[in-house]
C-alpha cells in the first residue's frame, strides 16, 4: 500500500486550529472519517485507488492527531461534541458537488455519523469499519486496559510518556501477530512526543461509560437518529477479533442498520483495513460504483 505521505496535504482553519487534510482526485466525494490513535495515513489503500474510479476522496486529521495542530488540554476542548463540530465546519468549507459517501472507523464513526444525521440529505452512501454510534450497552464493558488509560495519572504516563496506547494498538489492533514494517512506522509517525500524544489520551478519557459522561448525550442522539440512515445504502465491514468492538457490538450496530450490507473477517481485528484491505478495498470500491 502507498503511504499518505506521498499524497498532498492540504490545510485549513476549523475552530481557530489548523486542520491538515488529504483532497485528491475529482468526481464524487468520499469523505473518510479516523478514530483513535490513528490518522488519515490509515485510509491510504482506499486514497490511492477510489481516484481512479472517478471518485474525490478527502481525508481530515482531527485536531491533534496526523499532521494537523496539536493544541493541550488548555487550547482545545477535546470532546466528541466539539469533533463533530470541527467535522460539520470542515465540510462546510469545502466546495463539494452533490451528496457525499462517508467511510468511518473506530472514533470516526460517532463523529461521522453524528455529522450524518443532521444532514441525511448531504449523505449519498455509508461504508462503516469497527466502531460503535450509541452508548455503550448494559451488557458491555469497556477491557481494564481502557479503564486504566483513563485516569489521569496513569494515562499521563503510559499513554503520554511512553505511547503505550499507540503501540498496544499495534499488537492488540491486527488479528495478526503485529502489523507490517510500513502501517507502524506510518501509524506511530505523528506521535512521536509526549505533547503530540495529548489528542490520543483525550479521545481515550472522553469514551463514555454513563450518562454522566461528556460523550454520553452526543451518542444517545445519534443512536435515535441512526435510523434516518437506514434509507441510505450501508456497508459493514467487521474484524470480528476486535477486542472492543466485537461480535455484540455489530450485533448492536445492525440492530439499527437492519439493511446493511455485512461483511465479516473472521482473521481480522480492529485495525481491519490493515488486516483485510486485499479483500475490503475492491469491495468498497464496487460498493460506491454502484451509486454513480
Amino acid at each position: 500500500m502507498v503511504s499518505t505521505e506521498a499524497l498532498a496535504s492540504r490545510t485549513l482553519t476549523v475552530g481557530g486550529h489548523t486542520m491538515a487534510y488529504v483532497d485528491e482526485g475529482s468526481g464524487p466525494p468520499v469523505l473518510h472519517v479516523h478514530g483513535n490513535p490513528t490518522w488519515s495515513f490509515y485510509w491510504r489503500s482506499l486514497l490511492t485507488t477510489l481516484p481512479a474510479d472517478g471518485f474525490r476522496v478527502i481525508a481530515p486529521d482531527h485536531i491533534g492527531m496526523g499532521r494537523s495542530d496539536k493544541p493541550s488540554r488548555a487550547e482545545y476542548p477535546h470532546t466528541l461534541a466539539r469533533r463533530v463540530a470541527d467535522l460539520t465546519e470542515f465540510v462546510d468549507a469545502l466546495d463539494l458537488d452533490g451528496p457525499l459517501c462517508l467511510v468511518v472507523h473506530d472514533w470516526g464513526g460517532p463523529i461521522g455519523l453524528s455529522w450524518a444525521v443532521e444532514h441525511p440529505e448531504r449523505v449519498d452512501r455509508v461504508v462503516v469499519l469497527n466502531t460503535a454510534a450509541f452508548p455503550l450497552p448494559a451488557d458491555k464493558r469497556i477491557p481494564w486496559t481502557l479503564q486504566a488509560a483513563r485516569l489521569p495519572v496513569v494515562g499521563d504516563v503510559a499513554v503520554r510518556r511512553f505511547n503505550a496506547f499507540s503501540l498496544g494498538a499495534l499488537v492488540l489492533g491486527s488479528g495478526r501477530p503485529w502489523l507490517g514494517a510500513e502501517a507502524r512506522r506510518g501509524l506511530l509517525a505523528p506521535y512521536d512526543r509526549p505533547e503530540h500524544r495529548v489528542a490520543v489520551h483525550a479521545f481515550v478519557q472522553d469514551i463514555p461509560t454513563g450518562p454522566a459522561d461528556p460523550a454520553h448525550p452526543v451518542l444517545v442522539r445519534l443512536a435515535e437518529r441512526l435510523p434516518l440512515l437506514g434509507e441510505k445504502p450501508v456497508a459493514v465491514h467487521w474484524g470480528m477479533k476486535d477486542p472492543v468492538f466485537d461480535a455484540s457490538i455489530l450485533r448492536h450496530l445492525l440492530g439499527y442498520l437492519p439493511h446493511a450490507e455485512v461483511h465479516r473477517y473472521p482473521g481480522a481485528g480492529h485495525y481491519v483495513l490493515e488486516d483485510a484491505a486485499d479483500e475490503i478495498v475492491p469491495r468498497v470500491r464496487r460498493f460506491l460504483a454502484a451509486g454513480r
